[in-house]
Parts: structure tokens; C-alpha cells; sequence
């Protein structure tokens, strides 16, 4: 059994065109996946930029204690003379 030309044709036009689908595929998987781990590093730098301001929060809060304190010893040197 002999294959024609047009056969042929055929047979390569539909391996191209299952090459291509599957390119396809591989882009539309690599689009998805970079949109995945772009999301997963915006939730980071969120995290990060949370965290960052609760720190501050708590610096902010342990140096309002710490110039309480100089007040205190200041007015009690004070009230001394």
C-alpha cells in the first residue's frame, strides 16, 4: 500500500498542528504558573510590609516607654530640690 502526496500532506499538516496545540499548552502552563508565583510574591511583600509596621508599632511604643521613664526620673530629680 503506497501513501499519495495528498496523504502525506495530510499526515505532516497534523503533526504541525500537534506541535503547535502542545506549544500552546506549554505557554498557556508557563503563563499560569508565572501568575501563580508573581501572586505568591506580592502575598509576601505583604506579609513583609505587615510585618515590618508592626515592628515599627512596637519600637514606637517601647520608645514612648523608655522617654516615660527619663520623664518620671527627670521630675523626681527635680522635685527634690
Amino acid at each position: 500500500m503506497t501513501m499519495g502526496i495528498n496523504e502525506m500532506q495530510q499526515i505532516i499538516d497534523s503533526m504541525e498542528s500537534t506541535v503547535r496545540l502542545q506549544n500552546r499548552a506549554r505557554a498557556e502552563r508557563r503563563a499560569r504558573k508565572a501568575e501563580q508565583e508573581q501572586k505568591e510574591f506580592k502575598e509576601k511583600l505583604m506579609r513583609a510590609a505587615v510585618s515590618k509596621m508592626e515592628a515599627d508599632g512596637m519600637a514606637a511604643k517601647v520608645k514612648g516607654s523608655d522617654d516615660a521613664v527619663q520623664r518620671d526620673q527627670l521630675v523626681g530629680l527635680l522635685g527634690g530640690f
